[in-house]
């Protein structure tokens, strides 16, 4: 089974979406803030996360863009790969070395295995 997201994020392979106690949701909420994704500590409740919707924010505006160009998947679009895709796979590569100078080798591959593989998964 998998759960790959529009920006070919991993679900099943990610500590955010993983956590289910306040104590690991609180690891995560700081995980996130040590690598700049959050600018503080946030609420577990905050944190939490079930999978990518139409209800959130989406940081590289593909949920609204599928929904535009009426595909379930943005490797379906006859526009992809996009500027909005290549901006994202650029992005993410500074996100990877980012998270690859500062994290623990387990907070790493933790986040490597959920969030540094989108080019594969954008083709599944």
């Amino acid at each position: 089974m998998e759960k790959i997201t529009l920006c070919g994020d991993d679900c099943l392979k990610c500590p955010r979406y993983l956590a289910k106690t306040e104590d690991e949701l609180h690891k995560v909420a700081e995980l996130w803030y040590k690598i700049g994704w959050r600018d503080k500590i946030v609420s577990a409740n905050e944190i939490k996360c079930s999978g990518c919707s139409e209800h959130k924010n989406c940081t590289y505006n593909l949920v609204a863009c599928v929904k535009v160009n009426k595909v379930e998947k943005c490797n379906q679009c006859e526009c992809f790969p996009c500027d909005k895709i290549n901006k994202m796979l650029i992005l993410s590569k500074q996100y990877q070395k980012k998270c690859k100078e500062i994290c623990s080798n387990e907070e790493y591959t933790a986040l490597e295995q959920s969030f540094f593989n989108k080019e594969n998964n954008l083709m599944k």
